[in-house]
């Protein structure tokens, strides 16, 4: 491959690094947004500090850059990502320039610390999926949304993309694509069957009117739901269940996966049905676990009570 010259600028060369990531890698459409942004992010402090080269890029600035994304209260996760997409447009650079990766530079950089994720308690999410059925279709459709979303761990964005043709409710699974276009077989609950069945029947035709979908979950227009729209009813229904913490619908994965863990369910298994590539991603849900049984055991061991009397009377 040709070397690039040198007043091509970073913003092409960035251009360029994620014209690859979805034609060559197959990036879906959200990763590729989430990499946008956060190249957008290392543009925006190269400006600030007058930059105008990856090369430029000294461990101190290194350092300030990660600094700054903190300070701006992105979530270790965030970072991490977007230090992954830093990572892969050096070695991209390096491929189009000729010039060495920042090996050196970013080989040092911070590990994640672990952030346990946000959840709702099992008392939290029977007020959420109990909340009585309005007798009218959008109710009847946010109702069985909200309720398989809980049921499958699913990720909004393969919920809103589920299709007709996804679902063996007489089973009682359903066919999920993930990330990467990964797909991967998920039961369902009996509730969750019951409610998307009485959406089918009643709600659904309401929506399509005389046109034609393949969504599964459909606006009044008779289109496919957003995640932006989800995201609202969510929301709404969260207020109306007298839960003030705030909530997201990925807050309904984190908690399937923890209540699951938490009745006895194997670490594997609940791998595959969040599809997770690897069981080290699932295993943040022990450290919840185990987080949990730790305030019991300093709650209720009576040797802590001991101790404190033995060391009050020394």
């Amino acid at each position: 491959m040709e070397n690039r010259s040198a007043k091509d600028s970073m913003q092409d060369l960035m251009d360029e690094y994620l014209m690859m990531l979805q034609v060559e890698s197959g990036c879906a459409a959200n990763t590729l947004g989430a990499y946008r942004r956060d190249l957008r992010k290392l543009g925006d402090f190269f400006q600030q500090e007058g930059l105008t080269d990856l090369q430029s890029l000294t461990k101190p600035l290194w350092v300030q850059f990660l600094g700054s994304l903190k300070t701006a209260g992105l979530s270790s996760s965030s970072i991490a990502r977007c230090l992954a997409a830093v990572r892969g447009f050096s070695k991209h650079m390096a491929l189009n320039q000729g010039k060495g990766a920042l090996e050196g530079i970013l080989k040092g950089t911070p590990k994640q610390w672990v952030q346990l994720p946000k959840l709702l308690s099992e008392t939290e999410v029977t007020r959420l999926l109990n909340l009585a059925i309005m007798d009218h279709r959008e109710d009847r459709r946010d109702a069985a949304m909200v309720e398989l979303l809980y049921a499958t761990g699913l990720r909004v964005s393969e919920l809103v993309n589920l299709e007709l043709a996804h679902l063996n409710l007489e089973v009682g699974f359903l066919q999920a694509t993930g990330k990467r276009d990964k797909q991967r077989i998920v039961p369902i609950g009996d509730k969750a069957r019951e409610l998307v069945l009485e959406y089918l029947q009643s709600a659904r035709p309401a929506f399509v009117k005389k046109r034609t979908s393949s969504a599964l979950f459909l606006t009044r227009l008779g289109r496919a739901m957003s995640r932006q729209c989800f995201w609202k009813i969510l929301k709404d229904r969260t207020i109306r269940a007298g839960i003030t913490k705030p909530i997201s619908p990925h807050m309904l994965r984190h908690s399937f996966a923890t209540h699951l863990l938490d009745h006895g369910a194997d670490l594997r298994s609940v791998q595959m049905m969040l599809g997770h590539a690897s069981i080290a991603t699932t295993q943040i849900y022990t450290h919840v676990e185990h987080t949990r049984l730790k305030k019991i055991h300093d709650h209720f061991f009576p040797r802590k009570q001991r101790k404190q009397v033995k060391d009050a009377g020394s």
